[in-house]
């Protein structure tokens, strides 16, 4: 199986992808979280991504497919991938499409989470992480059962942070940027057959991935 998972900022592709990856015995690649990663180091790559983060801007084209072809090269990724957060612009799609058939391991499908802005900024302005596991949390769809701390055991009641990104300014700024610059690429996939549009606003995360298993069983990948 190699996919790609399209949506706004918030519309579920980190969900979907690990779920996606726990069910059919894939790796899950989440893009943004090799950029965050990057943010804890000092190198001029690293501080540029830090700098298009906290902006709400989106990592430049070249950069982006270069750090994303590298870490693709790995042996875990030979069988197959759920890539999540890329790509984000047409000449992102159109690289990443040509790389793929070159070297003989094509796209199967291009899934697209379709949410309102609305909720986009609903969900995003609410969520919160825990620093030392990476568990996400959101405030009004789903609480941590202490309020402000981590609920795993192992992380002894980490206090819980909001992304520098998850505020409603920044977030504005994301969708923009993704109206702008991601959803061109849509209509990229659809002509070639890939894309395959998953409504998603208003439903539970157990709804959505039953729409997911769903596409999944016609392509016939898994």
């Amino acid at each position: 199986m190699r996919v790609v998972l399209l949506g706004g900022p918030g519309a579920g592709k980190g969900t979907q992808g690990r779920r996606l990856s726990d069910a059919y015995d894939v790796p899950h690649l989440a893009t943004g979280d090799m950029f965050r990663e990057l943010e804890r180091k000092t190198t001029p790559i690293a501080q540029e991504v830090k700098q298009c983060l906290a902006s709400g801007n989106l990592v430049p084209d070249e950069l982006t497919v270069k750090l994303t072809k590298e870490e693709l090269r790995k042996p875990v990724y030979a069988d197959g991938f759920v890539l999540d957060g890329f790509p984000r612009s047409l000449p992102q799609a159109e690289e990443f499409y040509e790389w793929n058939t070159r070297r003989g391991k094509p796209l199967d499908a291009a899934l697209s989470f379709e949410v309102s802005d609305d909720e986009l900024v609903a969900r995003l302005s609410s969520r919160r992480h825990c620093p030392q596991c990476g568990a996400i949390y959101n405030l009004k769809y789903k609480p941590p059962r202490v309020a402000g701390r981590c609920d795993k055991r192992t992380c002894s009641g980490v206090g819980l942070v909001q992304r520098i990104d998850d505020n409603e300014e920044t977030i504005r700024v994301r969708l923009n940027e993704y109206h702008n610059t991601t959803k061109p690429i849509l209509d990229y996939y659809e002509g070639r057959g890939l894309l395959r549009r998953i409504p998603s606003d208003g439903l539970t995360p157990d709804e959505v991935f039953e729409k997911v298993e769903e596409v999944v069983s016609a392509l016939g990948v898994a």
